[in-house]
């Protein structure tokens, strides 16, 4: 049994709408909580269950937290459940989709939170890593927890940890010298792909491309982005490269918020807000991904040096935090109606190079 295998039982059970224990908390998924789930947590405690939501959700909704303020931290906000704040209205103070169907949300009361700050960034945590709205329902726990906050942590360092489990020809379209290398994180998460491109050298900087799995882009075509042009594009370059080159195919859906909540910040945007101001009303950061998972597959590699394909500065430092010498190349896709405002986003508010 490994050190986080309790975070990854926790992570299972909230995926499937079951009550986790962490530290002094008993919580439950906001978005899959019924009636009957929600009277077992509070069952577990001697109160109403509250709403842990995160800060940026809270910001949302103009609720302050007086002791992250206190403090200069970015903490999770609890929010107190009266009796008139039934199932259906808590879930809406969860769900940003629904807010201009309930524009009307309050007045709440949020405290100071009664329980260690650690087991509460925890818990959003976990339910995060399980690819949830980041809400829970909670109420305090006595008990032995199954989870502790350390536990969450561990499973977050061995999301980075990866190991490589198969290697095979893959002979593509505009590229036939190609060879697939299938990585396993060490969380127990999806699988990650690297499709090594000629016999890239070494000795020198290896022309990479990381790109983050966009099932609506890369494999249905949508017009919302332009994560399926820069794939194929991507891989067209390296194939022309001389020295060929890598592309790592990473599973972080939605810059890592997964595929669900990212169809979540689509019909977000279909009411007007950007793709910042999407992720942000969901309770996510901007942007969710660790490039240290992209940094372990290349070490993996045996590569060193990257002459990196992309706009994003963000990918740049995120690999040179790790250890990687990055020169970056430009990987510019043109606009089209549907995806104009979101390349601007990402030039205005994101810092893209484009």
């Amino acid at each position: 049994m490994t050190a986080t295998h309790p975070a990854e039982a926790a992570v299972d059970a909230l995926r499937r709408g079951r009550i986790v224990t962490v530290g002094g908390l008993a919580i439950l998924s906001a978005e899959l909580a019924d009636a009957a789930s929600l009277a077992a947590l509070e069952a577990q405690g001697s109160a109403r269950a509250g709403l842990l939501i995160t800060a940026r959700r809270a910001a949302v909704l103009n609720l302050a937290n007086q002791v992250a303020a206190a403090v200069g931290e970015a903490e999770p906000v609890w929010v107190e459940r009266p009796d008139w704040l039934d199932l259906a209205g808590s879930r809406a103070v969860a769900d940003p989709v629904l807010d201009l169907a309930t524009p009307f949300k309050g007045p709440f009361v949020t405290r100071a939170l009664g329980i260690d700050r650690a087991d509460a960034r925890a818990a959003i945590a976990l339910v995060k890593h399980a690819e949830l709205l980041p809400a829970v329902y909670a109420v305090a726990f006595d008990g032995v927890a199954k989870v502790s906050a350390a536990d969450v942590a561990a499973l977050a360092d061995s999301a980075a940890s990866v190991r490589i489990t198969s290697r095979a020809r893959l002979p593509l379209a505009v590229a036939e010298d190609t060879e697939v290398v299938a990585f396993r994180p060490g969380d127990g998460g999806p699988e990650h792909l690297a499709l090594v491109i000629g016999d890239p050298r070494r000795d020198g900087p290896v022309l990479v491309r990381l790109h983050s799995a966009c099932l609506t882009g890369d494999v249905l075509g949508s017009l919302k982005c332009d994560c399926g042009p820069q794939l194929h594009t991507a891989i067209a370059a390296i194939a022309a490269n001389p020295g060929g080159g890598v592309l790592l195919y990473l599973q972080q859906e939605g810059r890592g918020i997964g595929l669900l909540n990212k169809l979540r910040a689509y019909a977000l945007q279909d009411q007007g807000f950007d793709t910042v101001d999407a992720n942000t009303r969901l309770g996510f950061e901007p942007d969710e991904r660790d490039f240290g998972l992209a940094a372990a597959m290349l070490a993996a590699l045996g590569i060193q040096s990257v002459r990196l394909l992309t706009n994003n500065p963000g990918k740049v430092a995120g690999l040179a935090a790790h250890g990687l010498r990055v020169e970056r190349v430009a990987h510019h896709m043109p606009p089209n109606p549907h995806n104009a405002d979101y390349l601007g986003t990402k030039r205005d508010r994101q810092g893209h190079l484009l």
